[in-house]
């Protein structure tokens, strides 16, 4: 449970750490976009260089990064093959009975493959250089015109930043109960499909019952608090887009305009 990073923040000075969070969400909607414009080898290889760029940038190690697709492996492994494998097209590389790789098939499979690093990466980087809370009150910006059609933005960014807050809280509980559980003897990687399905069960229990008091606490507390909504509330810390961020949507727009001509 300790490979997954999502929520997780790494305390920092860097360039990509001061980025406004609204300037990286942007940057974020719009290079996921560039990912699936990209179509071929070169395009691809470029994507990957800025996105190293900026991992070296945030000064956050790579071993970070490499949990993210730890993580995704299984999903990773499965969509690759898939398309390696069923996907025809172009001269045929290798056969064997009715399975067979194409040159099509091949370039497929990588470009896929590449499309979820890119993605893992990117919001890995963005997840641990950005605090849960300057997300959602990012989020709760970006957002902020909705309000004309009663869009409840505040909330939706509140949520946002509990559930980025506690996704990583929930993985230490899941993995603390795993462990009492192998201390009473409990295997679970051993048995059939269905036994493992079963052991599964002495985790599930305690790790519902610990989200429902931590959310029962959470509650009481904001009552407490005197929460009532979004409205008529400050903030103590306020939002501010500098050049810093206009550098960095001015860099994606770049890399853009290089896969429009590597396209050709």
């Amino acid at each position: 449970m300790d490979k997954l990073i999502l929520g997780r923040y790494i305390p920092g000075n860097s360039v990509i750490h001061r980025l406004d969070p609204r300037s990286k969400l942007v940057a974020m909607f719009f290079f996921i976009l560039l990912i699936f414009w990209a179509n071929n080898l070169i395009t691809n290889l470029l994507l990957f260089v800025f996105v190293f760029t900026l991992i070296f940038l945030s000064k956050v190690p790579l071993t970070f990064f490499l949990k993210g697709i730890q993580s995704m492996v299984f999903i990773i492994s499965f969509t690759t093959l898939f398309q390696l494998f069923l996907t025809g097209g172009g001269k045929v590389l290798f056969q064997f009975g009715f399975i067979k790789i194409t040159e099509f098939g091949l370039s497929q499979a990588g470009i896929i493959f590449s499309r979820f690093v890119l993605i893992i990466f990117f919001s890995t980087l963005l997840t641990l250089t950005t605090t849960p809370l300057s997300l959602s009150d990012a989020v709760e910006a970006l957002l902020k015109p909705l309000k004309v059609f009663k869009v409840p933005t505040h909330e939706i960014g509140l949520m946002l930043s509990m559930s980025l807050r506690f996704v990583p809280t929930l993985m230490d509980d899941t993995t603390r109960i795993m462990n009492a559980q192998r201390a009473r003897g409990v295997d679970f990687g051993e048995g059939t499909i269905v036994q493992k399905v079963k052991s599964i069960i002495p985790i599930l229990i305690p790790l519902f019952a610990s989200s429902f008091k931590r959310a029962d606490a959470l509650a009481i507390a904001m009552e407490a608090r005197g929460y009532s909504g979004g409205e008529g509330r400050s903030r103590y810390r306020q939002l501010s887009w500098k050049m810093i961020d206009n550098l960095a949507i001015l860099s994606i727009f770049l890399i853009g305009i290089l896969l429009f001509i590597l396209k050709k």
